[in-house]
């Protein structure tokens, strides 16, 4: 090969706009990743409460660089690295590399507890937004027979464990769902009796914005008639049940895991290199402590600072800025440091409703919804993808109605 190869392992935020400013120039580049797709996952959760459809927020990644001709793609699952042979071990083939680009970005972190792995649904993939869609309609439909009262409430109930913006966003869309959709869909059934628990282990939501974000995220929500549960923290889940620290029982057959995440341990990463949680500690070059030539970025990467001792957040944002700042250092472009520049934060409670801490002014109501809106209408990867949003949101504003309550299941083989 005459030209230095760069690999980079995943395409997320991070992985897949470094691989955009890195198409067309001088180096070789190979993108990893298990799917043949980018996914935007600030909107997992419209998918999962059936306001989008699934197509609308992922891009294929194949398409994405069709023209260019210096990137190539593989669909495969990484299963390590050896950085004394430079070279990446998937479950296909061994990849060699010049500089390796870490950005596998984070994971459901179920605190080590099987009982919470097993029994609750996470929200990380589009293939687990469709499984929590289907859940949610296919137990409505088999309410619409169940006689017994405290059957059908396991059936009908949901809680969300994590009152972060994943958390609060959902229950902000199931209270939605269950005042607008249920009473036209299902009319048999006393949309009153659906009960949606949002249970935050801390003394108030959104930990990560404002006390007055926070603050009017839980007057929303309780407008909306959630049960927020603060300072309460879920201790077993088992067969239905929720078992909390100060002795509440809650019955639910769906719970929803948005508790915190974490990063998948990666083979031929020192432990020495790990720090955060479970991320790849890194300097202010991106550099891996301690390897040559290996990088990370986004939620994989552990970098600290005056500022932010704990590391940075593990937002989009920071994976964006840090692909951006990467990008330049390899085209040898004058950069000193990485510096990441908070646009803000933002989180949407349902129509009309939403928080938003700005660099210049923390806002919500109506004018953080719009904002929220069109920050991430402009963030969706294709033209027809921002069209097909567009259009669905404008169909449930103006109509109260989401058209994709649809109930679609991989098909069963026939034995032969």
């Amino acid at each position: 090969m005459s030209k230095e190869r760069i690999v980079i392992l995943g395409a997320g935020f991070g992985g897949f706009t470094l691989a955009k400013k890195l198409s067309k120039s001088d180096f070789d580049v190979t993108l990893i990743d298990r799917h043949n797709f980018h996914q935007f996952q600030p909107l997992f959760y419209q998918v999962a409460m059936a306001g989008l459809e699934p197509s609308s927020i992922v891009f294929p990644l194949r398409k994405a660089f069709q023209n260019a001709e210096n990137i190539t793609i593989r669909v495969s699952e990484i299963e390590g690295i050896d950085t004394e042979k430079k070279h990446v071990k998937t479950e296909n083939e061994t990849i060699p590399y010049d500089h390796l680009v870490i950005a596998t970005g984070a994971v459901t972190n179920y605190f080590n507890n099987d009982k919470f792995r097993e029994n609750t649904f996470s929200l990380k993939t589009v293939s687990e937004a469709l499984a929590i869609r289907n859940d949610i309609f296919d137990d409505l439909e088999q309410a619409l027979t169940t006689k017994d009262y405290n059957n059908r409430q396991s059936l009908i109930d949901i809680a969300i464990v994590g009152g972060g913006p994943t958390g609060v966003e959902l229950a902000g869309a199931l209270a939605e769902l269950k005042e607008y959709i249920l009473p036209k869909d299902y009319k048999e059934l006393d949309a009153g009796e659906v009960d949606i628990y949002l249970i935050q282990g801390g003394p108030r939501l959104l930990i990560g914005m404002s006390d007055e974000a926070g603050d009017n995220a839980l007057k929303f929500l309780e407008d909306l008639n959630v049960k927020v549960m603060l300072n309460t923290r879920v201790v077993d889940i088992d067969n239905g049940m929720i078992k909390t620290k100060d002795g509440q029982s809650i019955v639910a057959k769906k719970v929803i895991w948005a508790a915190g995440i974490t990063c998948e341990e990666l083979d031929g990463v020192p432990q020495q290199c790990i720090g955060g949680r479970n991320q790849v500690k890194i300097n202010d070059q991106l550099e891996v402590l301690g390897l040559q030539d290996v990088y990370a970025i986004g939620d994989a990467a552990f970098l600290t600072s005056k500022e932010m001792e704990h590391g940075h957040p593990q937002v989009a944002q920071v994976a964006i800025q840090m692909a951006k700042f990467l990008a330049k250092k390899f085209k040898k472009k004058s950069v000193s440091h990485f510096v990441y520049k908070d646009k803000g934060s933002m989180a949407t409670i349902g129509r009309n409703k939403a928080v938003a801490d700005l660099p210049w002014v923390n806002t919500s109501g109506f004018m953080a919804w719009v904002l929220w809106l069109l920050v991430h209408l402009a963030s969706l990867i294709g033209f027809k993808n921002k069209l097909f949003v567009l259009i669905n949101w404008m169909w449930n504003y103006l109509t109260y109605d989401q058209s994709l309550r649809l109930i679609i299941k991989p098909a069963k083989k026939k034995s032969s």
